[in-house]
């Protein structure tokens, strides 16, 4: 598929969610049918469809043979892996079943892996760009390690001191709760660091015609982080709901994700393969 279709296909669905969010928020349309079918119909196929044509870009670099094909094949199957979950989550529990979403659910098992898939991508990166070798530096070692540590730290007290009062669960449930609560936004920020020091540390090589797709990938982690964190604390005060601004939060977090992989198109212009 032509990756200019595929902007276009992932665009119009991430307009018409945008109208959806609008009609359930201004209409009261909380818990019917326009709610339910919400990840269905957008939070689970932006993923999935970019995911699939990030996988056929992937081929084109080389697939499995180069880094570059590698990075961009993990990405994309975390994005399918994404999906999934979010077809777990919307079309079995909140259409199929009509039941009240648990959290955990099996659906996270679709997000969880995600993470490690998109952590990998981001080291085939390093890999390709020879962004491996400054992390070997002093400061590559210090940002790796800071950064992760502060944003643990701030999330830890927001998710537990501000959105609990200081109470940390007893109950397996509630352990279960705070381990996903932490784990979504502390993954997402390990992500984030790596892909920030892949392009800090390789610019002459993604400073070109790439440079683009690669600052969209960053923002698109960026996103990610703010959906997982605003998702675990509005479910902790029990005020989300599918298809309300978190939901259009990941929405564009995952199209800004799945834009950036269509961006790295080698059939756009020649580059040479790593």
């Amino acid at each position: 598929m032509k990756t200019n279709l595929t902007i276009r296909v992932l665009a119009l669905n991430y307009i018409a969610a945008v109208v959806v969010t609008l009609i359930v928020l201004f209409f009261g349309l909380r818990g019917t049918l326009w709610s339910d079918l919400y990840g269905v119909l957008f939070l689970g196929f932006i993923p999935v469809f970019g995911g699939i044509h990030g996988i056929t870009l992937a081929k084109a670099w080389g697939g499995f043979q180069s880094a570059v094909g590698r990075g961009i094949m993990l990405l994309s199957l975390g994005l399918i892996s994404w999906g999934i979950g979010t077809y777990i989550f919307s079309g079995v529990y909140n259409f199929i079943l009509s039941v009240e979403v648990p959290y955990p659910s099996l659906a996270d098992v679709g997000y969880i892996l995600a993470l490690p898939l998109w952590a990998a991508a981001m080291i085939q990166l390093s890999r390709a760009t020879g962004a491996k070798y400054g992390l070997r530096k002093g400061s590559g070692k210090i940002a790796l390690l800071a950064i992760p540590t502060v944003v643990i730290l701030i999330s830890y007290y927001l998710l537990v001191v501000v959105a609990r009062g200081g109470a940390i669960p007893t109950s397996d449930e509630g352990l279960l709760k705070l381990f996903f609560d932490l784990a979504y936004p502390i993954g997402d920020v390990v992500i984030l660091t790596l892909a920030t020091l892949v392009y800090g540390l390789s610019y002459s090589y993604f400073g070109g015609m790439y440079k683009k797709a690669i600052y969209t990938i960053l923002f698109g982690f960026v996103l990610m982080y703010v959906a997982d964190f605003s998702f675990s604390y509005t479910t902790t005060l029990e005020t989300w709901y599918p298809g309300d601004w978190v939901d259009l939060l990941f929405t564009t977090a995952v199209l800004t994700l799945a834009l950036g992989v269509a961006m790295l198109d080698p059939r756009a212009q020649p580059q040479t393969r790593t």
